[in-house]
């Protein structure tokens, strides 16, 4: 059904006469009268009763005003949430409790007026398919993992540089240390049942395994954080990665230590990606924002694998 026809017969029916509806939609008379008749074509049925004095509404008409408003209304709708500005900013985040949701807590804090969708998505390339389709604005990865290069389409910019740092429970070995290096974790269990086959985070924990021969145990079901904390603080032989900036929280039994580690310190590389041709007028706001609240990157050191773009 035609939408202008619907618009037409709603300005009709309010005005009561064709002029004025004309008048109103800045077309002619004629133009008014030529919608209708097409719209009572497609109903097969009339819906107005013409006077000197005017158009008065048949019964069939009365009927389908309320129908045709709510057309009108849905209408406008659609087009509002898709209408450059006047929808919220889409933006993919790995995890709630990350660092990239924490850099979306921050840009929420500096501009509370702009609003936000926030969303998760799996891998990298659900996420890249999401930005060229416009479902979503932005996306937080690491880039460019090997084998998966970025569409000439997406843009990205390097905003975080996130140190990893060794959870251990109150009886592992390390629980004691101010810090561990690299090597001071050969040969201790690292159990991490999140790590995905083929995700960017799984690339690059194996390229961390091959450069310092680390033991990274991936197996059994992955049940969340806080079944994760639960094993590591009852299992003396067990530690795990995190990001320094991962929120968590555990019970005060637990006695969990984070622990960084250096000497290098491995950091998880954190990149912005967008499509070039993206209009929405938030996202260049995130970008600044993200660009003044970035820190260094390559830092000397840190380690990250060698197809982490460097910038």
């Amino acid at each position: 059904m035609d939408l202008d026809t619907v618009r037409t017969f709603v300005a009709a029916a309010d005005a009561g006469r064709f002029q004025e509806a004309a008048a109103e939609l800045a077309i002619t008379q004629q133009a008014v009268s030529k919608r209708i008749a097409a719209l009572e074509r497609d109903l097969g049925v009339r819906l107005f009763t013409r006077t000197p004095r005017g158009a008065g509404l048949t019964i069939d008409g009365q009927a389908f005003l309320p129908h045709a408003r709510d057309l009108l209304r849905v209408a406008e709708r659609a087009v509002a949430s898709v209408r450059t500005g006047s929808r919220p900013l889409r933006v993919d985040v790995l995890t709630s409790r990350s660092a990239q949701s924490g850099l979306m807590r921050g840009f929420h804090r500096a501009h509370p007026d702009i609003e936000l969708d926030v969303m998760m998505l799996f891998d990298v390339e659900t996420a890249v398919a999401a930005l060229r389709s416009g479902a979503i604005d932005a996306s937080f990865r690491a880039v460019a993992v090997p084998g998966r290069p970025l569409p000439d389409d997406i843009e990205s910019v390097r905003v975080l540089d996130e140190p990893l740092q060794l959870l251990t429970g109150p009886a592992h070995a390390l629980a004691g240390a101010r810090a561990v290096t690299v090597a001071q974790l050969t040969g201790h269990r690292i159990w991490m049942p999140g790590i995905v086959p083929g995700t960017e985070w799984a690339a690059y924990y194996e390229d961390l395994v091959a450069a310092f021969g680390l033991t990274i145990e991936a197996t059994g079901p992955n049940f969340g954080s806080d079944a994760l904390l639960d094993t590591i603080a009852d299992t003396p032989a067990l530690a795990t990665f995190m990001g320094g900036q991962t929120r968590l929280v555990w019970p005060a039994g637990h006695g969990l230590r984070r622990i960084p580690v250096t000497d290098p310190t491995p950091v998880y590389p954190h990149s912005l990606l967008w499509h070039r041709d993206n209009p929405h007028p938030a996202l260049a706001i995130l970008r600044a924002h993200l660009a003044a609240t970035a820190t260094g990157h390559d830092d000397a050191g840190t380690w990250t694998p060698d197809w982490v773009v460097p910038r």
